[in-house]
């Protein structure tokens, strides 16, 4: 599944770095189906290190949930990472992602089961439910 042909409509190589200490990342092609994001620079479509990659089969319910139906109703947030406590948001569209606390990070609990989407007025919040989420509610007690 390809999603960005508005930017790149067809994508025949995706590039990296040589090596994972210049932040390259290793693919097994045609073993494996894998999540990769990048971006498009001069024509070409690179990953990294610092980018979300992973094996598709490794994803969580809630991550494909998220890809396919609500990490978009997240696109006016921002997420904002918190290394140490305390941490506050600095505005209503602003989750604090807190996997960095116990150096999870992107395979921590909250990555794998929510989603920062905007809620009523603007606000943003973390959402993890199998039921559509509900707009009109602010929930800022799941993480």
């Amino acid at each position: 599944m390809y999603r960005g042909f508005q930017i790149m409509p067809h994508v025949q190589y995706i590039y990296t770095e040589a090596s994972e200490s210049l932040c390259g990342v290793k693919l097994e092609v045609n073993k494996y189906q894998y999540l990769i994001t990048g971006r498009v620079y001069e024509g070409k479509v690179y990953t990294g290190l610092c980018n979300w990659y992973e094996k598709w089969d490794r994803l969580t319910l809630s991550q494909r949930k998220g890809l396919n139906h609500r990490y978009h109703l997240g696109c006016g947030c921002k997420i904002r990472p918190c290394y140490y406590l305390p941490c506050f948001a600095t505005s209503k569209n602003e989750c604090i992602w807190t996997d960095m606390l116990s150096n999870f990070g992107h395979s921590g609990h909250q990555a794998k089961h929510y989603a920062c989407i905007q809620r009523v007025e603007g606000y943003c919040s973390w959402y993890r439910g199998w039921a559509p989420p509900d707009k009109t509610i602010i929930n800022a007690t799941d993480p």
